[in-house]
């Protein structure tokens, strides 16, 4: 009898390291927000066009949309970066990579909220933007001028596209955002806060990236997601249901447990009470 009991026992053992591996998906990973573009779900996208490229592999973005990032009047806005003269190539940039991250990371779950708009069911609030990406930014574009501290609302939109409102001056980017932080933060209404992690710490989201090297975002979500489950305000949050399921092993896993036990012959031990405490 003890060697059938030692056999379910190592049984018991696998079932049990298995169950652990199983990944429950994780609500705020590899998501891609409710707004006016994004695909339901991330996937591969072969072509996507030029700086949205590094997304490629895993995108919430289509090809469409990526080439449309890339032009100065794109019909995904009707938003035009020329709205106090010719905005310079070099600044022009990291507005469309900030587009790109913006339409094709499947890395925000972390900082997506509720949006009170028309277009959008979701936004991001508060990505914790790299510190070299946000003052490579701010120095590419402290000379060109615009009009506006926010260029999400109350912009005078009469003739179809964004023109700057009436009695507004069009000033140096350097006067409107006097650092860095103010342009990461404010133009975008508290999308991005800025903070002095470093590229490839895993703290913080990199709007400029090497594909080569893989999708360093993966592992910032990650940490944040981790992060955001161990507060105390979302703990609160969570209902019963979903606390349920992440507590609770598979069924399948379950039904051969207890197909085990009724195995196992009386006074084969292999699980005593302490064993099964700490399932």
């Amino acid at each position: 009898g003890l060697a059938v009991g030692m056999g379910v026992g190592q049984v018991l053992l696998v079932l049990l390291a298995a169950s652990a591996v199983m990944p429950v998906k994780d609500p705020l990973l590899n998501i891609c927000m409710d707004a006016k573009h994004h695909k339901t779900k991330p996937g591969p996208e072969g072509m996507l066009h030029d700086q949205c490229a590094p997304w490629k592999d895993n995108a919430c973005c289509t090809a469409n949309t990526s080439s449309e990032a890339h032009k100065d009047q794109s019909n995904l806005y009707n938003f035009n970066w020329n709205h106090c003269g010719l905005m310079p190539p070099k600044c022009k940039r990291h507005f469309i990579q900030d587009t790109c991250l913006y339409e094709c990371s499947p890395n925000l779950g972390p900082w997506i909220d509720q949006a009170d708009s028309s277009w959008r069911r979701e936004r991001i609030l508060h990505v914790p933007l790299c510190k070299e990406d946000c003052e490579e930014w701010w120095e590419d574009c402290k000379d060109y001028v615009t009009c506006k501290e926010n260029w999400h609302k109350g912009w005078n939109w009469a003739t179809g596209t964004n023109r700057c409102p009436w009695g507004s001056m069009c000033r140096p980017f350097s006067q409107v955002f006097p650092r860095p932080k103010d342009l990461c933060e404010k133009i975008w209404s508290n999308s991005y806060k800025y903070t002095t992690e470093h590229r490839g710490s895993g703290r913080c989201i990199q709007m400029w990236f090497d594909p080569a090297q893989g999708n360093p975002n993966v592992a910032v979500a990650k940490y944040y997601a981790w992060k955001k489950r161990s507060s105390p305000a979302w703990m609160e949050n969570v209902t019963p249901e979903t606390d349920k399921a992440v507590c609770a092993l598979p069924w399948p896993v379950l039904v051969l447990l207890l197909l085990a036990l009724l195995v196992v012959p009386e006074g084969a031990g292999g699980c005593g009470s302490h064993g099964w405490g700490s399932l």
